[in-house]
């Protein structure tokens, strides 16, 4: 009777198949575990230890977050009780702020939404270059420059959104640069909302704020 191959992944990367031990490379190929480097096999080594605690840490600051949003959303429903909403529990809410009775400890929640835009956006292109295109030598370069910069895409082919909410702050007359304005208002569609919360503290009431910082980019 043949023997049958087995194959057991272990905790350090190694592969066992019938009875030899393998690491699995980069392009997918098995590489006896004797002939691998001593030194790719501290990298891994090191690299599976940090990754282990890294996602460890990852998990413990998502039910942080998780309880935190509930433990908000709770004191939300006791003050909705306490002024009478009838539709208590909407989460519908935007930015607020919590504050510790002694004004030293501050938790924020700001409220981002996901902006995209329709066809619309494109209609509003048009009616913007037949102003540029008329108004030539005597439209400002620096408008120009916002208009470029506001619809070249970036290489996720987004549209710069900063540059396009720009050019709705210029005070501009024109008719049919207003309704350029109009048609890009209406391109816009909120597809999604995102809540961020936010920690500080301070020593006193007077003393400056101090971020607590959990983001470990910034750290």
């Amino acid at each position: 009777m043949d023997d049958m191959t087995t194959t057991h992944e272990l905790d350090d990367g190694v592969q066992e198949i019938s009875g030899k031990k393998y690491m699995t490379g980069a392009d997918g190929r098995l590489t006896p575990l004797d002939l691998v480097k001593p030194a790719d096999k501290l990298s891994d080594e090191t690299v599976r230890k940090v990754m282990g605690f890294a996602l460890d840490l990852s998990a413990q600051i998502e039910r942080f977050k998780a309880h935190t949003m509930d433990d908000l959303a709770g004191l939300d429903g006791l003050l909705e009780q306490q002024y009478g909403v009838v539709k208590a529990g909407n989460r519908g809410k935007g930015n607020r702020t919590y504050l510790s009775y002694d004004g030293c400890l501050k938790v924020t929640v700001q409220v981002a939404d996901f902006v995209d835009f329709g066809p619309e956006l494109q209609i509003a292109k048009q009616l913007i270059d037949e102003c540029l295109n008329e108004w030539a030598a005597d439209s400002r370069p620096e408008i120009r420059a916002i208009v470029t910069r506001a619809f070249n895409t970036d290489r996720e082919g987004q549209i710069n959104r900063a540059e396009i909410f720009m050019l709705l702050r210029l005070d501009i007359e024109d008719e049919r640069w207003q309704r350029a304005m109009t048609a890009i208002r209406d391109a816009m569609r909120v597809v999604g909302r995102k809540e961020y919360v936010r920690f500080a503290m301070r020593d006193d009431a007077k003393a400056a704020w101090r971020t607590v910082t959990i983001d470990m980019a910034k750290a």
